[in-house]
């Protein structure tokens, strides 16, 4: 039976050749945030993120480091799961790509694929990224390199299989043209028509000389292009096993959330893969941009990535999710430096937020004896740009709110006030600490533990100034 009141949304799931950095956090936080926010609404959530464990890529790293292939992306997994558990981030199921039930799915998979008679042998050349995991078109190269890892592709000639990618091109052109398949940001969209507007060609799914993957179950040989296993995994992550065209619970997403560089893969392989099962295709895909650091792309060679953990310890929790959701508009690239997460953390929290809470909270707990309920009617609406994802934008409308707190309290000289005007200042203070805890419950989705003692401190029957919420850095 289908849910009818719910909501299923995913994220990437993560390739384990490095421990994750500030772009899956990024991602990830924004997937909780989204989750938060629909459960607040009495939505039944599913939240899928997980990782991505086969391919040569991995095999590569793995024997680089010395290591057993299984051994080294069990150690490179829980690098993500204590990441996201520091981030405060509460998934329903971490999918990982070497489950043995996930192996079994993909092999029915390829099983009805080749059934169907849209799988076929033949010989590949072309162009391959090995850091992609991707084929490339001459096109799609600058100065004969890959645009996104900067390095040549190899020439690569092999027996394989092909899955028939060609024959869905005008319904995938039809769907997303007409948002059956709703793409955003627009200019998103625009890329993928353009891309398939350019012809789809079939596409080799197997590798024969690659034995970290899962094996075709019609040919030994050869184990499973890591795309096409790591895109059923959103399937695979609701329990379905593979063996038929039937829609598991929850699906199809409301929301698949990616980064821009795996886009054209999804719109194209993975719908594809949808639509040979006969199962109905996401509702959403969303592309968020890229973080450059002082306007450079990250890299280790360079030494200039952010690490999550390296925010928490510095920030705490939901000082590194606010960051995250508040320095860049989503779905649009932007510029970031720790220097710079520092100024807006002391600006926008210390400043900001934890300054009006020590402020408000104090005066009522000096003056009147902590005892004051907070007024009604504050209007604090971000339900439009929640639905909206944007996220930067709702932070924003936040933030606003709380710079007029600070300003009402200088505009009103309130210390002064509570000893020429009692009446007057009680009531400024409740129109403050109704401001307060209408903050507090907007900054749910994003700052769970402060909202939480925002509210029990806001709504106590005794208020009291505490410990500062968001000590200056």
């Amino acid at each position: 039976m289908k849910k009818q009141n719910k909501f299923y949304i995913t994220t990437p799931i993560y390739y384990v050749n490095d421990k994750p950095h500030i772009g899956h956090a990024y991602t990830t936080v924004a997937a909780d945030v989204l989750v938060r926010w629909h459960r607040l609404l009495g939505e039944e959530v599913f939240f899928l993120t997980g990782t991505d464990e086969h391919g040569a890529k991995i095999e590569a790293a793995a024997q680089k480091n010395g290591q057993d292939a299984q051994k080294f992306v069990d150690e490179k997994t829980q690098t993500f799961k204590n990441a996201w558990q520091e981030l405060n981030i509460k998934y329903s199921n971490f999918l990982r790509t070497t489950d043995n039930n996930h192996v079994r799915a993909v092999q029915n998979a390829l099983q009805v694929f080749f059934d169907k008679g849209l799988i076929y042998k033949g010989n590949y050349k072309g162009l391959y990224c090995v850091s992609c995991e991707q084929y490339k078109l001459e096109d799609d190269l600058v100065d004969g390199k890959c645009p996104e890892h900067n390095i040549e592709p190899i020439l690569m000639k092999e027996e394989c299989y092909f899955f028939k990618l060609s024959q869905f091109e005008k319904i995938l052109i039809e769907k997303i043209s007409s948002d059956e398949l709703t793409i955003e940001p627009e200019e998103r969209k625009n890329e993928v028509l353009s891309f398939l507007r350019r012809g789809l060609k079939d596409i080799s799914i197997s590798r024969k000389n690659v034995k970290w993957g899962i094996v075709l179950p019609f040919d030994e040989s050869q184990t499973v292009y890591v795309w096409v296993d790591a895109f059923l995994n959103y399937l695979t992550g609701l329990g379905w096993d593979g063996s038929t065209g039937k829609t598991p619970d929850f699906f199809p997403p409301d929301i698949q959330l990616m980064s821009k560089d795996i886009l054209r893969v999804h719109a194209t392989i993975w719908m594809a893969l949808l639509l040979a099962l006969e199962i109905p295709l996401p509702k959403k895909i969303f592309v968020h941009g890229f973080f450059t650091v002082n306007g450079q792309k990250m890299s280790k060679s360079l030494g200039n990535v952010i690490w999550p953990e390296d925010l928490v310890e510095k920030f705490g929790a939901d000082g590194a999710r606010y960051l995250l959701m508040s320095s860049l508009s989503y779905g649009q690239d932007g510029d970031i430096t720790m220097e710079r997460f520092v100024g807006k953390y002391n600006a926008d929290l210390a400043n900001g937020l934890g300054n009006l809470i020590s402020r408000v909270f104090n005066l009522i707990e000096m003056n009147f004896e902590g005892k004051l309920k907070a007024d009604s009617g504050v209007n604090l609406d971000i339900g439009d740009l929640m639905k909206d994802l944007k996220f930067f934008e709702a932070l924003q409308r936040i933030k606003e709110k709380i710079d007029w707190g600070n300003k009402y309290i200088d505009e009103t000289e309130l210390w002064e006030l509570v000893k020429t005007d009692k009446n007057k200042a009680k009531k400024v203070l409740g129109e403050l600490l109704a401001v307060i805890v209408k903050v507090g419950e907007s900054l749910a989705p994003f700052m769970p533990e402060t909202s939480q003692k925002i509210l029990q401190s806001g709504r106590a029957k005794k208020i009291t100034k505490g410990e500062a919420l968001f000590p200056r850095l």
